[in-house]
């Protein structure tokens, strides 16, 4: 059957680079020039609505992908599909006389790429349609389309050659479309408060500020290693140092670690810096970036994610210690040892590792038994300070830290808090990450010398904040997989 399936492309594909080689021979380009657009499918459909029936309207310049061909002998109906959609087109022999029509009307194939000179009609089905009175061929398609009924639907084949999946599947372009209304919103909420967006190095000699195994690269002309970005933290925090009392960047983060619904290698994040603040400060941000995103891109924040209704314009806060007590019954910060957190976990089901602590471990209580049960927009607060290395502890609680997780739909989509400025605590506080590091924690942090040397010359109180942007774009889009709205997801490569 593939076999068979393999011949008929192979049959096709000759045919059409005959068709190629006939349009040269008549001296028309099969892959021309520049055409001068001054029109597009949705705004022909809705400028000329109200036409009735036959009734003409204006001449227009139209540029697109034939997306079908219906023949009636002299005469025939097709789609043309530009940025903003589809319109109907109509070739008439009589119109266009018989040369043009015969031999390069009658040698287009879906998936060639054409530029119409035409007037506007409705046809008696009462559909605006272009009257093709020219067209130029603009780029001839040597490979058919995926079946034309029933779109692209291999989700593999749709992921690896992505331009195929925005070809035929329309809803697909409006995804990427929404991302980029999506991203320019956050941007302008940041902007409109003073926020400055800057850029920092995506290599480094240290890799810093997240919990999380990174990519190494080779520096050829230095002869040293380097580690493609897992967070933008620490860089951010030594412009807070310098001065630049708030500052924002959005951008690629590498992290060399698995793969699933939510996470790809390489994702997009926003992390935003505000001194002088605190993590309350950036929960109120966290809370009007999403909404306003929300707003500006679907017009409520009222919203239905997989078939579940999510309020955004409703958010509570809990800390990870009560959420947990009310989901099991056990009060984790009520220990007094670490043997007695390890015998509570072991009573209602919680793994884990044997060098947590009782921080640790209530953070393994969290996840396992509490955040997925977060639908409805939920600030999670009150982070262990084992867990949160780069977080200022709870002036009230020092085994807790000002920080706080937003989860939605039981994933997290923000993580920000109190950034920790005493440069003798968070000193401290690597020199315990590297011993979990020698403990076998593989995302434990590493020390950054040069990072608290500049907390040294002094960190004003600043409050910090990372969001997931593609999270957030899934959320906005009722996309169930993070490979939905990446224009390019990692994938395994195929074997030859």
């Amino acid at each position: 059957m593939a076999e068979e399936r393999e011949q008929d492309l192979n049959e096709m594909m000759r045919v059409r680079r005959e068709k190629m080689d006939a349009f040269r021979e008549m001296g028309v380009a099969p892959f021309g020039h520049r055409f001068e657009v001054t029109d597009y499918a949705a705004e022909i459909r809705a400028k000329y609505d109200y036409l009735g029936e036959d009734e003409e309207g204006g001449e227009v310049r139209i540029a697109g992908r034939l997306m079908a061909i219906r023949g009636h002998g002299k005469a025939s109906f097709c789609t043309l599909n530009d940025r903003t959609g589809n319109v109907q087109i109509y070739f008439k022999q009589d119109i266009l006389g018989e040369k043009k029509y015969k031999e390069e009307f009658c040698r287009l194939d879906i998936g060639d790429i054409i530029g119409i000179r035409g007037v506007v009609f409705k046809t008696r089905r009462g559909e605006v349609t272009v009257r093709v009175e020219d067209f130029d061929l603009l780029s001839k398609s040597l490979r058919p389309l995926p079946e034309k009924f029933h779109g692209l639907k291999d989700v593999d084949t749709r992921y690896r050659q992505r331009y195929l999946d925005l070809m035929v599947n329309h809803e697909v372009r409006d995804t990427f479309r929404k991302r980029g209304k999506i991203i320019q919103s956050v941007r302008n909420y940041l902007d409109e408060r003073d926020f400055l967006e800057v850029e920092t190095p995506v290599l480094s000699t240290i890799a810093g500020g997240a919990a999380a195994r990174p990519f190494i690269t080779h520096h050829n002309a230095l002869d040293i290693d380097l580690y493609l970005r897992i967070a933008t933290e620490l860089s951010l925090k030594r412009l807070i140092v310098g001065g630049l009392d708030r500052v924002y960047e959005m951008g690629r983060i590498f992290r060399n670690e698995g793969m699933d619904v939510r996470h790809n290698p390489e994702f997009t994040s926003i992390e935003i810096y505000q001194a002088f603040g605190d993590y309350r400060d950036l929960m109120e941000i966290t809370e009007g970036i999403v909404r306003r995103a929300a707003e500006d891109v679907l017009g409520t924040t009222k919203i239905t994610y997989q078939g579940v209704d999510i309020d955004l314009g409703t958010v509570c806060t809990v800390s990870m210690n009560d959420a947990v007590r009310e989901a099991t019954g056990k009060d984790f910060l009520s220990c007094k040892t670490v043997d007695e957190a390890r015998a509570m976990a072991k009573e209602i089901g919680v793994p884990f590792e044997e060098r947590h602590g009782i921080g640790g471990i209530l953070n393994a209580a969290f996840e396992e038994k509490v955040e997925e049960r977060l639908v409805q927009p939920t600030f999670i607060t009150g982070h262990p300070t084992e867990i949160s290395p780069l977080a200022k502890r709870n002036p009230d609680d020092a085994r807790i830290t000002d920080r706080f997780e937003f989860f939605i739909y039981g994933r997290e989509l923000a993580n920000g808090f109190t950034e920790l400025n005493d440069p003798i605590d968070q000193e401290q506080r690597f020199i315990e990450q590297l011993a979990q590091r020698e403990a076998g924690d593989g995302e434990a942090h590493v020390m950054d010398r040069d990072y608290v040397t500049a907390l040294e010359y002094g960190l004003p109180p600043t409050g910090g904040l990372g969001i997931g942007i593609d999270r957030l774009v899934m959320l906005l889009t009722d996309s169930p997989s993070i490979r939905d709205v990446l224009l390019f997801p990692t994938m395994k490569p195929v074997a030859e």
